[in-house]
């Protein structure tokens, strides 16, 4: 499921109108409905506060808002943006600060559209997967062999602890457990005790 991570923020000027875009990673409608509020209070005196989100995982959860603007000007082209970009559980608020001369329909669907978009475009994307989360241990003489394989893998370290032993906490893709500790085991000769902790989802770099 591939989502903004974050907060990122974009502006744009058309025809004198201030166009400011944020977009967020949201899980539910809570946390949306609680996003677009933190930019309204951001923005007390803009003209327009338009938003759209897709909320869930499946795409099923989805709202917009043109607030005020003509229907069908501003939250639906700052939707069909998202759901273009093949992103979920994200939202987008376009605040407008009206600079004088009126756009039309056709210049305001443009214009939210075209400010949904690129900000999507510059936002930071990652790849919500469902992990299996991994605890390792290994001796000190084991650590940098351990801390090679790692890099070379497919997983997000999430902490260490040093102790009589080394205990790294690492997200690794569940489809990926098994070849993962099989393959751990192999490069260090056995010399690893590792404990299957729980399942979640976690947002990883589309790089990895």
């Amino acid at each position: 499921m591939l989502s903004v991570n974050g907060i990122h923020k974009s502006e744009q000027t058309i025809e004198k109108s201030r166009f400011l875009t944020y977009s967020s990673h949201v899980e539910g409608e809570e946390e949306a409905r609680d996003f677009i509020a933190m930019v309204r209070s951001e923005h007390p005196l803009a003209t327009h506060v338009c938003y759209a989100f897709v909320a869930d995982k499946l795409g099923n959860l989805q709202r917009f808002s043109d607030d005020g603007e003509p229907s069908g000007t501003a939250g639906l082209p700052i939707l069909d943006a998202v759901k273009k970009s093949g992103l979920f559980e994200t939202c987008v608020c376009v605040v407008r600060y009206f600079g004088g001369i009126k756009l039309g329909a056709g210049g305001l669907v443009r214009a939210y559209s075209s400010s949904a978009a690129q900000n999507i475009a510059g936002a930071e994307k990652r790849d919500w997967r469902l992990c299996r989360m991994l605890s390792l241990t290994v001796g000190y003489g084991e650590f940098d062999a351990l801390q090679t394989f790692l890099s070379k893998q497919n997983c997000e370290g999430k902490g260490t602890d040093y102790l009589d032993r080394v205990t790294c906490q690492v997200a690794v893709r569940s489809e990926e457990t098994e070849r993962f500790c099989a393959a751990l085991v192999d490069y260090l000769n056995g010399k690893v005790q590792i404990f299957k902790k729980e399942e979640f989802f976690y947002p990883f770099p589309l790089a990895m």
